[in-house]
């Protein structure tokens, strides 16, 4: 396996027990780096995209796949605060209380897009496909933190790549049902994609 897989596997999993601690406590949390299939090979095939979407702003300033009339759609003040780890990647704060927020985080290292995670289907603790404005989406994680107000959604933007969008709602009325805040984000983040290509 290759070194950088295992890098980001241990992030993932080091996101992971960061995040549990931090949602059981008082402090705020960012979203963690999202739970990656990509150390196994994809065998199964995923829906495909209806167009590819352009991934230069995915990829070199993810920040600006939110337009301020997406934040505003969302509850999410801008601006984001890019990421610092291997992966490319945002998060935004709750407009109305900035310990929610909601990540992205590029995965590129999967080079099958949204097949990757339908490859996984089995060794998930959820995984419910929808449709994000007739692009693939899945929500789908290895460990189950719904009920603590923690949702990953994937979405493919490419047959090859697929975007992880995490939401993490700590208090509030949408702290039962975070899936639906990480819907709002995609819709917005491929409407903005929309208007690039």
């Amino acid at each position: 396996m290759p070194s950088r897989i295992v890098r980001i596997a241990a992030t993932t999993v080091a996101g992971l027990a960061l995040l549990t601690a931090c949602s059981s406590g008082g402090g705020a949390a960012q979203p963690s780096t999202p739970e990656s299939p990509s150390s196994a090979p994809s065998n199964a095939s995923g829906p495909k995209v209806p167009a590819p979407l352009p991934t230069d702003a995915l990829m070199n300033d993810p920040c600006s796949v939110l337009t301020a009339d997406g934040a505003t759609q969302v509850g999410l003040a801008l601006p984001g605060t890019k990421d610092t780890n291997d992966l490319a990647g945002c998060s935004w704060r709750s407009s109305g209380n900035s310990v929610n927020s909601v990540g992205i985080t590029v995965v590129p290292q999967n080079t099958s897009g949204i097949s990757d995670i339908y490859a996984q289907k089995d060794a998930q603790a959820y995984f419910t496909p929808v449709s994000i404005d007739g692009y693939p989406g899945v929500f789908s994680a290895k460990t189950d933190l719904r009920p603590s107000g923690n949702c990953q959604l994937w979405v493919g933007v490419t047959d090859q790549l697929a975007v992880a969008a995490t939401a993490l709602i700590s208090v509030g009325p949408n702290k039962n049902d975070p899936c639906s805040i990480a819907q709002k984000f995609a819709n917005a983040m491929i409407t903005q994609l929309k208007a690039q290509a």
